[in-house]
């Protein structure tokens, strides 16, 4: 078969697309941790002490969100991220920066050393990418730790 038949009925197209319907005028801008927070707990599901989520604000160069993203959700006591995922999403809507934010449902804000190893492979990875990691935010029904605020990120 030649390259030619085998290119039509073989190659799949591959699109990538972010649309927008929000002026930028009309979007949040995020300009602390706290409002990273409040944010995250408008758009969180019911299930904050249930179990585990992460998800991640995805913003422009001033700080206005673009948008944001369920990357995963698991169990009781963890969920399994891909950066993978986090990056394409970023890449998608050529987002400058990124806010991570996981829930505990166990209400210990205490980051655990599997939330510090992710931090740095997301940190590393978008440095490469100049996509900065501008927080990662562990989120509690009564508070919320913030790894920028801390000095950890």
């Amino acid at each position: 078969m030649s390259i030619t038949t085998k290119t039509s009925s073989t190659l799949c197209e591959i699109k990538v697309s972010y649309t927008s319907k929000v002026k930028v005028s009309d979007r949040i801008k995020i300009t602390s941790s706290k409002d990273a927070c409040e944010l995250f707990r408008k758009i969180w599901s019911d299930d904050l002490e249930i179990r585990e989520e992460f998800n991640i604000l995805l913003l422009n160069r001033a700080n206005y969100v673009l948008g944001w993203f369920n990357v995963s959700v698991g169990g009781t006591s963890g969920t399994l991220v891909d950066p993978k995922l986090i990056f394409s999403v970023a890449l998608k809507c050529n987002a400058c920066g990124i806010i991570l934010c996981h829930n505990h449902p166990s209400g210990n804000l205490n980051p655990s050393n599997s939330d510090k190893e992710l931090t740095k492979k997301l940190k590393n990875g978008s440095n490469l990418l100049e996509i900065q990691i501008l927080d990662h935010i562990i989120l509690t029904t009564e508070s919320y730790f913030s790894f920028a605020d801390e000095g950890v990120l």
